[in-house]
Formats: C-alpha cells, sequence, structure tokens
C-alpha cells in the first residue's frame, strides 16, 4: 500500500526484524505552542499557549511513550495487537502500535511515529487508516489513544484525523521526567 504524496513509501504489518528500526526511530518534536489545562469545578479546558524558546521534546531512553516503548511487535499473540510501519525504500520512517480490548470494543493507539524528515507527507494518517481497518475487522466501536499537553503538532495532527477530547489525566506524569504534563485522551469513532 502506498499514500498520496508520498510516492516512494510503503506500509505493511511490522515484523520481528524490523523491532531495531522501531527502536531507533526519532519520536522528538518541536513545537512553539503547547496546551495549557483550564480547570473548573465544572470541568476542563485546553488553551493553546506560545512558548519562547520553543520546546524540544525528546523521549528518554525505555520510555513507554518512546518509540517502540510498547506494543512493538508485529502481530501480538493473542491475535489484538499489531504493529504496522512505514518505509521509505529500505528505510523504515514510521510506525503505529495498536491493541485491540474486546471488553469495551476499543482499539488503543499505543505508539504512533513519524520520523522528523518524513513528516507532513500523509504518512501518519496513513497508518492510522490502517490502525482503523484492524479496528474494524475486529469489531472495534472506537479508537482511543493518549497524548501528552505539551506534543501540540500531535494533538493538532488527531484532531485533523477526527479525534476529539474525551478526557484528562492531570497526574499520569507524576514521578516521570514528564512530570507537569497533562495527559490528553481522545477518540475518535471506528466507521
Amino acid at each position: 500500500m502506498t499514500t498520496p504524496g508520498a510516492p516512494t513509501v510503503a506500509f505493511r504489518t511490522a515484523r520481528p526484524g524490523d523491532r531495531a528500526a522501531i527502536e531507533a526511530l526519532d519520536g522528538s518534536f518541536r513545537t512553539p505552542t503547547v496546551f495549557e489545562v483550564d480547570r473548573s469545578e465544572g470541568g476542563f479546558a485546553l488553551r493553546e499557549v506560545p512558548v519562547d524558546p520553543p520546546l524540544h521534546k525528546v523521549f528518554p531512553p525505555g520510555d513507554p511513550e518512546e518509540p517502540g516503548g510498547s506494543g512493538a511487535e508485529g502481530e501480538g499473540g493473542d491475535g489484538h495487537a499489531r504493529t504496522f510501519v512505514a518505509l521509505d525504500g529500505d528505510v523504515l520512517c514510521g510506525f503505529a502500535a495498536v491493541r485491540y480490548a474486546p471488553w469495551n470494543r476499543r482499539l488503543t493507539v499505543e505508539d504512533i511515529e513519524v520520523a522528523p524528515a518524513h513528516r507532513g507527507r500523509g504518512i501518519g494518517r496513513a497508518l492510522m487508516d490502517l490502525a482503523a481497518g484492524f479496528a474494524r475487522e475486529r469489531g472495534a466501536a472506537h479508537l482511543w489513544l493518549e497524548v501528552s499537553s505539551v506534543n501540540a503538532p500531535a494533538v493538532h495532527a488527531y484532531r485533523r484525523m477526527g479525534f476529539t477530547l474525551c478526557g484528562l489525566d492531570t497526574a499520569l506524569y507524576d514521578g516521570t521526567p514528564a512530570a507537569g504534563e497533562q495527559a490528553l485522551f481522545m477518540s475518535r469513532p471506528c466507521g
């Protein structure tokens, strides 16, 4: 499968030999804005604010949010996990690791990353489309993911893909290098 605008990029299910390339993928990002969470008695709202200098976030090795941190194998032994990869020639330039939970018919996007030099070419959208296809095969009702409040580029990309904000966890990153960031939960219908 190839995507328009990226004629040299091919997509397939990950193979065991892809693990090292998945783990080596640069998942860092730069952003001139972040989202701040305004909490009130009745709920919360997000407010996008500029940061100066722009934020450059690099995930520490072994971080579960780092590419390959979870679900980086091809098909899970239980048939509910899958990792899709994007290849520009022989170079792995992106991946999406997903897991289906039958009890609530949710497909969780555990990791999705596109190498910085390949961003803006529709690769992330194509990987998400593969995840949505797998979700439909399993009978999922919706796709769900978690993203940090400082990752404004990802939040904007997910919104363009049809995801909406569905929750917040202000303590998820406490005690980690991401302490002070807020976990934003987003979902979209599977269909």
